[in-house]
């Protein structure tokens, strides 16, 4: 993609266009006729007013998912399956118009967002694939004449709250497996990157699903997040976002017993020992906090360094992120972009702030940044922190920015126990040339995901959650498609069944 890209997304944008929810396969104007606006994070600039929902958008919404479930999950595995082909066809065509909007939503790289909008697509081919293959069990009984066998079956209404930082990709991951297993879905996207997700929506009646399948509605967590977790027609809730959000997602639909998957936060560590080869060990390390400015769940915002080669590979690294080059994330030149929303850029700064009164040594970046061109004011410098111990704000909360707090160890055991000590565990890094150890490591480690001399490899094939604070429930490959059925089992007497009645057979 040319960087005259980014010039006539710039003139082409200047007026804000209007987005309305979509429900019941056409577009809807807001119950109470209020909009809001959202910001370009590189310009600062109001670029889309988006609906403000309310539980009157959000009961439509239902309905109509309701309504459409008696025909999505009467048609055969193999028809939905066949439609949900026809939607990865079709994401290809839009991809790049997809990643554009994303970049305008929350400040990340066209190439990477580029990257995601078309692997998403793979996701549904996968799931389209997977939906005739989900396969119940006869199962052998102790009983005499019974024949016992299970079924799957769909759960009805799915309600899907997604986050800001990767919208359509972390969508997906909900969406394909939930609509293979025959369920229909209402969206809340975040208020800060709404838009991805509508334009998402005008591809639906193009790969031909049934009107109401798939619904969005948009707004703010406390109006519309509330009111969709809380609806007693939403069987099951798929969240990503922060532990705190979760966790009150969790105890809401606690009170209706709902299905929960829950994908929250990170604080993963990146285990460097002194065998690992220094170039590829240095790249994976900013790879996990610089990539996507900080801003992913699975971010590697601890680096755990042998103590032997801690000062020369600390060199290196220095010497790799401090080349990084902030821009505008339209560019193909730029490698790290604004932060995604103003909110967030401040608690970036307040992290920072922190660090340094507690004692840690700022040795790379430690601040705002001011980029030539960027009217939005929201980029924070890569930043690394020495002389961090583990009962440092820094190495315990969540930053979700480019902030990368740096931890030395002496054994292998010292390094498992600094790993393993916070709340979290969604993933974790080991780089080292020593498969025994990277075995021990993979088994010792509590995370969800272990990568071992590379970071941030995800697939479609692959499940995805975490341990601890860090979620329940799994995204990705077979696993995740379970997350959205129920199991029914079935006993058929195969011969008149006489026996004495007050007692259990």
């Amino acid at each position: 993609m040319s960087g005259s890209l980014a010039e006539t997304v710039r003139k082409t944008a200047a007026v804000p266009q209007t987005y309305d929810h979509f429900i019941g396969g056409a577009l809807v104007g807001p119950a109470s006729g209020a909009y809001f606006e959202s910001t370009d994070p590189y310009t600062g600039e109001v670029w889309a007013n988006v609906a403000r929902g309310t539980k009157a958008d959000i009961d439509r919404a239902v309905a109509a998912a309701k309504t459409a479930f008696k025909e999505w999950s009467a048609l055969t595995p193999s028809a939905r399956g066949k439609i949900l082909t026809n939607l990865a066809d079709v994401i290809l065509k839009h991809a790049e118009r997809l990643a554009v909007t994303e970049v305008r939503d929350n400040g990340k790289l066209l190439r990477e967002m580029a990257s995601q909008t078309k692997y998403i697509a793979e996701w549904y081919r996968y799931y389209g694939g997977l939906a005739d293959k989900v396969e119940g069990s006869v199962i052998p009984t102790d009983k005499k004449n019974i024949f016992n066998y299970t079924r799957y079956e769909p759960l009805g209404v799915i309600g899907m709250i997604t986050p800001w930082n990767s919208p359509l990709l972390l969508l997906t991951w909900k969406l394909a497996p939930a609509l293979a297993a025959g369920n229909v879905a209402v969206i809340k996207p975040s208020e800060f990157t709404s838009v991805s997700t509508l334009e998402f929506m005008k591809l639906f009646k193009e790969a031909g699903f049934p009107d109401g399948v798939v619904n969005t509605v948009t707004g703010f967590g406390a109006e519309t997040g509330a009111a969709l977790v809380e609806h007693p027609d939403v069987k099951k809730i798929a969240f990503t976002g922060s532990d705190i959000s979760g966790q009150k997602i969790y105890e809401a639909a606690a009170r209706q017993i709902k299905h929960v998957t829950l994908e929250l936060g990170g604080k993963s560590p990146n285990i460097v020992f002194e065998d690992a080869d220094f170039e590829a060990a240095a790249l994976g390390v900013i790879a996990g906090i610089f990539a996507a400015t900080g801003q992913t769940c699975i971010a590697g915002s601890r680096l755990i360094l042998q103590r032997s080669i801690h000062d020369k590979f600390m060199e290196r690294l220095l010497d790799v992120a401090g080349k990084a080059k902030m821009g505008d994330p339209l560019q193909p030149s730029t490698d790290v972009g604004p932060v995604a929303t103003k909110p967030q850029y401040e608690k970036v700064l307040s992290y920072i702030d922190i660090a340094k009164k507690e004692g840690a040594r700022c040795v790379l970046g430690g601040g705002a940044s001011s980029v030539p061109g960027a009217t939005g004011n929201q980029f924070v410098a890569p930043t690394i922190f020495t002389g961090v111990n583990t009962r440092m704000r820094i190495a315990q909360e969540e930053v979700f920015g480019p902030v990368l707090a740096v931890i030395p160890f002496d054994t292998e055991e010292e390094a498992y126990t600094i790993a393993n000590d916070t709340a979290y565990g969604l993933g974790a890094g080991v780089w080292t040339k020593d498969m025994g150890k990277a075995f021990r490591a993979s088994e010792r480690l509590e995370s969800g995901t272990v990568w071992v001399n590379t970071y941030r490899a995800l697939s479609y094939t692959s499940p995805f959650g975490g341990y601890k604070r860090s979620g329940l429930g799994r995204e990705g490959g077979i696993e995740a498609i379970k997350e959205y059925l129920q199991t029914k089992s079935v006993w058929l007497c195969t011969e008149p069944d006489r026996s004495y009645p007050f007692v259990m057979k």
